[in-house]
């Protein structure tokens, strides 16, 4: 999987996922797709949080083209026409655990673990988490996952049914060969027509949600939350999710990162100043508070 750290996916490693799941698809050669990542420590920690803070939060209108890569890398994993293994080899985390969601079967080793973080970092796993947990776990423990963002042991996947297997890490290569040969004796068109067949009701929730979800995503990078929790993140501190709430309960615009566009330069006339600038950005000219918005 080409990735950044702890295998997070970036917009060249989607397009890389793309074509190789593409060419499996029309390999011959090819029965079974095993998905992993290397080493031991992460199967994919989702989506590159650097990137996003760095490059999307700056250009809200490109990260509506990432979803469509997005969507087109887990589409190219349903579409395969032949059965996938998610051999979890470290944490899936967000669109990790979405990945290997996409999968047809998961083998885990006994050691790693599951999750999501959306509301942790100011976004929402709809790009396959909100849409297949509750079809796989059910509608209560989807939303302890979605909500909560705890991590999910192996032992509490494999009972919840997020994967078929969970087996010491020294044997999950075996585990993986021992599935993969099962399926090798099995027919072809047969097992192609059963994926498509099981598939229906992932198809349904994801293709009846990922269109809104891809505006909306788009849309909400340009707000405060993605900037407050993604800037967290790549700074390695405590997200101040409160001091946002007490934000808002006061009035204040959360959904900018310094107040609304609501103020004028009584000097140059500069207009869309934020609200919470005391100096304007063009001329430096001293600013006058903006009020909030009475309700």
């Amino acid at each position: 999987m080409p990735t950044c750290g702890r295998h997070a996916y970036n917009t060249q490693a989607l397009k890389e996922l793309i074509a190789a799941f593409t060419d499996a698809a029309w390999d011959d050669k090819i029965a079974v797709v095993v998905y992993t990542g290397a080493g031991d420590k992460a199967f994919s920690t989702g989506g590159d949080v650097k990137e996003y803070q760095g490059y999307y939060t700056k250009r809200p209108r490109d990260y509506y083209k990432y979803m469509g890569l997005f969507r087109a890398y887990l589409e190219s994993l349903l579409n395969l026409g032949k059965p996938s293994i998610a051999r979890i080899n470290g944490m899936a985390v967000g669109g990790g655990n979405e990945s290997q969601m996409a999968c047809d079967l998961a083998i885990m080793a006994d050691d790693t673990y599951l999750g999501q973080v959306g509301t942790n970092v100011g976004s929402v796993a709809c790009g396959g988490a909100t849409q297949w947990l509750p079809i796989m776990v059910g509608d209560r423990r989807a939303r302890e996952m979605l909500l909560l963002n705890n991590r999910i042991s192996a032992a509490q996947a494999l009972d919840w049914g997020l994967v078929n297997r969970v087996v010491p890490r020294a044997q999950l290569d075996a585990a993986v060969d021992e599935m993969v040969q099962q399926l090798l004796d099995k027919f072809y068109e047969c097992t192609r027509y059963t994926r498509a067949q099981v598939n229906f009701w992932k198809e349904l929730a994801w293709h009846q949600t990922i269109g809104h979800a891809r505006d909306w995503l788009t849309t909400h990078f340009a707000c405060g939350e993605p900037n407050e929790g993604m800037r967290a993140f790549v700074q390695k501190r405590k997200v101040d999710y409160r001091g946002l709430r007490q934000k808002m309960a006061d009035g204040g615009d959360v959904e900018f990162l310094w107040g609304s566009y609501s103020s004028v330069c009584p000097s140059c006339g500069a207009d869309g100043l934020p609200a919470e600038f005391a100096f304007c950005g063009k001329c430096g000219h001293a600013l006058t508070p903006q009020p909030a918005p009475v309700r």
